[in-house]
């Protein structure tokens, strides 16, 4: 065997934690993906996106503060007023505002074309990172801009021809939760390393819950939490297998394998909820749609591959 190639799978296939790395990458992307499928099935019960919202954060609550006190015992220090308030924020723009977005949005477009622009999150952060920080884009992140909003275009014109002028507003409204989940990301990264990726995330979710419940309580009126028995249990089901379990199998997966492979493999997200979609909520699947997310995925693969 070429001494080039031996060395290369020594190198990259022979680390213990790869298949198990990889496995939780996967489920990650898995749980992430059938998220919209969730809400699509509760739409169909005529709840709102407030109220479905608050089911789903209502059933993570308890998860993320016993990470909380969990991690409390384990610091060395306080997280200070100053981080906290911070941590606040970045919440309140990525996980509430991103997230009421996004179940908003769903409303009027399909559960494929929202995974397909929420999983162009990489490049908004590029352009974030040019924008604030006179970061220079390189060549891979142009080929990867070109690619992922030509995809973006295929498969809004496939939903066009379903659900006419309502796509354009459900494709700005996911597109905007996009834009706000990057710049949560921009800003986490300059807060995790000082408190610590699990304080981080459970702080930032508890605050994101307490919001979206003040929401409810100002716009809405307590018999709207009565609903049927499914809705409670799609709400159980994104808290826990498309909230809880997929973040901590996503850091896991960043630990064992890093984050440019767990990206390039976080593209099976689109095309799980594309075919579940087509399955569950017997979405149509065009051409037009399987072109677009090709063009996307591949766009962000060039980029998690630079990464790695």
């Amino acid at each position: 065997m070429n001494a080039r190639i031996r060395s290369y799978i020594n190198n990259n296939y022979s680390d213990p934690s790869l298949i198990p790395g990889l496995l939780l990458a996967v489920g990650a992307a898995l749980g992430f993906s059938i998220k919209a499928i969730f809400v699509k099935l509760a739409y169909n019960f005529d709840v709102d996106a407030i109220t479905l919202l608050l089911f789903r954060m209502a059933f993570a609550l308890p998860f993320f503060v016993v990470i909380a006190i969990r991690e409390e015992h384990r610091a060395t220090e306080p997280v200070g007023l100053r981080n906290l308030l911070m941590i606040a924020l970045l919440g309140l723009i990525g996980y509430y505002l991103s997230s009421l977005l996004d179940f908003t949005g769903l409303q009027y477009i399909t559960a494929g074309l929202e995974r397909l622009i929420l999983f162009i999150y990489p490049t908004i952060v590029i352009i974030i990172s040019t924008l604030c920080f006179g970061k220079r884009i390189t060549r891979e992140a142009v080929i990867a801009l070109l690619l992922s909003y030509t995809g973006i275009a295929f498969a809004m014109y496939h939903d066009l021809q379903l659900s006419g002028e309502s796509t354009v507003l459900g494709s700005l409204l996911i597109f905007a939760a996009t834009v706000s989940y990057s710049l949560f990301l921009v800003g986490s990264g300059e807060m995790i390393p000082r408190v610590g990726a699990r304080r981080f995330t459970a702080y930032a979710m508890i605050v994101s819950c307490l919001a979206v419940f003040l929401q409810f309580a100002l716009l809405r009126d307590v018999s709207d939490l009565r609903q049927p028995l499914p809705v409670y249990g799609y709400g159980l089901a994104m808290a826990l297998f498309s909230t809880v379990i997929p973040a901590f199998l996503l850091a896991s997966a960043i630990q064992r394998i890093g984050a440019g492979t767990t990206s390039i493999i976080g593209a099976l997200g689109p095309v799980a909820t594309i075919a579940m979609a087509a399955l569950v909520l017997n979405e149509p699947l065009s051409w037009m749609q399987v072109v677009g997310a090709l063009f996307v995925i591949t766009g962000i693969m060039a980029l998690g591959v630079k990464k790695s």
